[in-house]
């Protein structure tokens, strides 16, 4: 047991979500398509951002949690629903941690990722020739109430990147990125199986016992 100082406020409990509709605050269709799967066991109804024509709005945080609370509270005041939001991205150690936050943006307007890939590769071999591999992903999903209340979680998955890019499956930088202990890439195995070793997941995994 915590014991509390009497000036001490205590924990605030987390709310729970029934089932229902919810927003996934995102236009991203390959995110779409994982946080729906990852929700279809609740009974909850998805519908994304792109779906209800909500804007998408700028990514002013410094953080993937504050992106992904500003990207939550857009779409619960603008829908009236409980809405869903996912900030995360890739960090490579010889990068200082880039791409990061603007991961996407590595991707530029039209959503390259293709290139964003090879963005990193070149970024990599230009910092020398011992240049490490070791990478992470983070994901951020935040939950927001169209009264204000929000909760975020934070998961994250290590690994090492690969060149060339391997695989089909997923997206993003999934292709490159060799999960710790793994043998195949985040692009190669099945989504099924990424679902359960992802940082998405990881982070899933918190908020669904928080808020189920």
């Amino acid at each position: 047991m915590i014991a509390l100082s009497d000036d001490a406020a205590p924990p605030v409990p987390h709310r729970k979500l029934g089932p229902g509709r919810l927003v996934i605050a995102s236009h991203n269709q390959g995110k779409v398509r994982e946080i729906g799967d990852l929700l279809r066991p609740y009974g909850i109804e998805t519908v994304s951002a792109a779906e209800l024509d909500l804007p998408e709005p700028e990514e002013t945080g410094t953080t993937f949690a504050a992106n992904a609370e500003l990207k939550a509270r857009a779409a619960a005041d603008l829908s009236g629903l409980p809405a869903l939001a996912d900030d995360s991205g890739l960090c490579v150690e010889a990068l200082g941690g880039d791409p990061g936050i603007f991961s996407a943006r590595w991707a530029g307007p039209s959503k390259d990722f293709a290139v964003a890939m090879e963005k990193v590769h070149d970024a990599i071999l230009a910092t020398g020739p011992d240049a490490g591999r070791d990478a992470h992903f983070v994901c951020a999903l935040s939950l927001c109430w169209p009264d204000g209340h929000i909760e975020t979680f934070e998961g994250r998955a290590d690994g090492t990147l690969v060149w060339p890019p391997r695989g089909e499956h997923g997206f993003g930088y999934d292709a490159m990125f060799l999960p710790l202990g793994a043998t195949e890439t985040y692009g190669e195995i099945d989504p099924d199986a990424k679902h359960a070793i992802s940082h998405r997941a990881a982070a899933f995994n918190l908020l669904t016992a928080a808020v189920f």
